[in-house]
């Protein structure tokens, strides 16, 4: 029997990082005088991606999409922001660990992922940790876990991607994987949980 294994999302999943994003946007925005809403940016980046918004205000305003990257990834606010952990992330994780479960990350956060992890000590839980820097399409093209499910020898019906937004739900349903999410979803493949604490009691 193949064992069950859990991808994860880091981004409002593991880390409670939302306000960081947010701070680093802002400053970018200052930097190349684009008008900031913080509530119309944290509504559109939950809804699509911190890379879309950036490509809508660079068509928009006529801006280099490079610059505005190469800022937003310079951001001395997001730096210094204290990305904190999502209630109950430590526990679950040890919890999955604990009952034999293979742990991975699939994020679109950069490099910095594997600091702030180390950060946060957890490193330890993950056999593997992809980021933006791996080479992979975005979500919710399924080129990440194809790699994972393939690599691994992982059974889709027993791979879990754990996320919080509809294109992690999408994701997996690309992939052919289960998912697990924040939110409710009419995808078959979903199981809506309100906190992270919830995994634990889900009947696998």
């Amino acid at each position: 029997m193949k064992k069950r294994a859990f991808i994860w999302d880091l981004d409002g999943t593991l880390l409670d990082s939302y306000e960081a994003i947010l701070a680093g946007l802002e400053e970018t925005f200052s930097q190349f005088k684009i008008p900031y809403d913080k509530e119309k940016v944290r509504s559109y980046i939950l809804k699509y991606s911190v890379q879309d918004l950036l490509q809508e205000v660079a068509e928009e305003k006529n801006l280099d999409l490079t610059e505005l990257n190469q800022a937003r990834a310079q951001s001395l606010a997001e730096k210094n922001a204290q990305v904190v952990l999502m209630p109950g992330a430590r526990e679950i994780l040890a919890w999955a660990d604990k009952q034999g479960i293979q742990q991975f990350v699939y994020t679109h956060k950069g490099e910095n992922a594997f600091a702030i992890l180390g950060d946060l000590d957890l490193l330890q839980y993950f056999t593997e940790i992809l980021t933006n820097q791996s080479g992979f399409a975005r979500k919710p093209n399924p080129e990440a876990a194809v790699y994972l499910l393939e690599k691994y020898d992982l059974d889709p019906e027993e791979t879990y991607y754990i996320g919080d937004r509809t294109l992690d739900i999408e994701f997996a349903q690309n992939s052919g994987i289960q998912s697990i999410n924040f939110l409710e979803s009419s995808a078959v493949c979903n199981r809506q949980i309100s906190q992270l604490e919830d995994i634990s009691s889900l009947v696998f």
